[in-house]
């Protein structure tokens, strides 16, 4: 029902700082008590959540990277952004935006994307 896409540069040069958007199709970002996260898997690694904006603009972040993640929102065009400074090769991973609508319990995403990579490399 809720659908979820990512989109973002791919190939990243280190020390940029990429966008990636999550375009929600279905539902809207902004409806009480809906959560939506970006989280991330390195290769050959587990998920890592890396922050969520609530429904009213609030945003929590992963303390291991609060320093350089910022999460914003384009409520006009149903979007939340994910930007990430200073990226090393580190960060790369297949990035997910994924949406915590209540459906599963509370703290569980309900919805998933498919996932964009990103590559960091010179």
């Amino acid at each position: 029902q809720v659908q979820l896409q990512e989109s973002g540069p791919g190939l990243v040069k280190p020390s940029q700082t990429p966008s990636l958007t999550c375009t929600v199709s279905n539902d809207s970002i902004t409806i009480r008590h809906y959560y939506w996260s970006w989280i991330r898997q390195p290769p050959g690694k587990g998920l890592e959540w890396m922050g969520a904006i609530a429904y009213d603009g609030r945003t929590f972040y992963s303390p291991s990277l609060k320093s350089r993640t910022s999460i914003s929102r384009d409520t006009s065009k149903n979007q939340f952004s994910l930007r990430l400074s200073s990226v090393t090769p580190e960060d790369t991973a297949v990035y997910f935006c994924a949406g915590d609508l209540f459906l599963s319990g509370w703290g569980i995403n309900d919805y998933w994307g498919q996932g964009t990579q990103v590559t960091v490399s010179s």
